[in-house]
């Protein structure tokens, strides 16, 4: 049998198994940051009960990032070669593999992560404490890689089209005192930072409408008016 059809049929067969799924405060989709370590969001991932064994994260505090592979659990699956990235406005057509776009062959992500600490729980075991995270609650993960500065990291890289984003793309958030304290004093900086991030697609941004973000229970409302964002409410959405 000819190789290339050899690897087609491993290709196909091969299953990625979930080793663990990660919680995190992001409930819906809209607001969660377009990449992973620009807002302070933790996370706490819990393993499958086959990977509980501690033997599996053995010397992992030692290093202070990792890499998450995961999987894109709540969108489309991809049609045709081009994407529309919501920076760009959602206008212009770019090649999905000349993005970070979450409509892909394979529904995978890619994330790192700062690991913050490894916290013993009777119930699941081992769970990793980490933050940055840019992940749906619940998102499963199919493989954990130490980061390793000396390979990982090219500070004089070329970044594409995100290099006219990622200068000065931060807004400045209006969000009232009396707003603010309706949220749990922990989720105060990041739920700043998120807004700060403008989670609204480019083509929403003149836009004179409410916009929901929905967080750790809240929904955070709120409207883009001179060049910043104003929160007008916030509600609780679960008891």
């Amino acid at each position: 049998m000819n190789t290339y059809i050899v690897l087609l049929e491993y290709i196909i067969s091969m299953e990625l198994t979930e080793i663990a799924h990660i919680n995190t405060g992001f409930t819906q989709k809209f607001g969660i940051p377009r990449q992973s370590g620009l807002v302070s969001e933790i996370g706490h991932i819990i393993f499958t009960p086959e990977f509980r064994n501690p033997t599996f994260i053995e010397g992992i505090t030692e290093y202070d990032y990792l890499w998450l592979l995961w999987g894109f659990s709540k969108n489309k699956q991809l049609s045709g070669g081009t994407v529309r990235p919501p920076r760009l406005g959602g206008q212009k057509h770019m090649g999905v593999f000349a993005t970070r776009a979450p409509y892909r062959p394979n529904n995978i992500g890619l994330s790192s992560v700062k690991l913050l600490e490894v916290q013993q729980s009777e119930e699941f075991g081992s769970v990793l404490v980490v933050s940055g995270v840019d992940m749906l609650d619940g998102t499963p993960i199919f493989d954990i890689k130490p980061y390793i500065p000396y390979a990982d990291s090219h500070p004089e890289a070329r970044g594409g089209f995100t290099d006219d984003l990622s200068k000065g793309i931060q807004v400045k958030v209006n969000f009232p005192e009396e707003q603010l304290q309706k949220l749990p004093e922990e989720i105060r900086t990041s739920a700043i930072e998120l807004l700060s991030q403008d989670p609204r697609a480019g083509y929403d941004r003149g836009k004179q409408r409410d916009f929901k973000l929905a967080y750790h229970g809240f929904d955070i409302v709120f409207i883009g008016k001179e060049g910043e964002i104003v929160v007008t409410d916030v509600l609780k959405t679960h008891v």
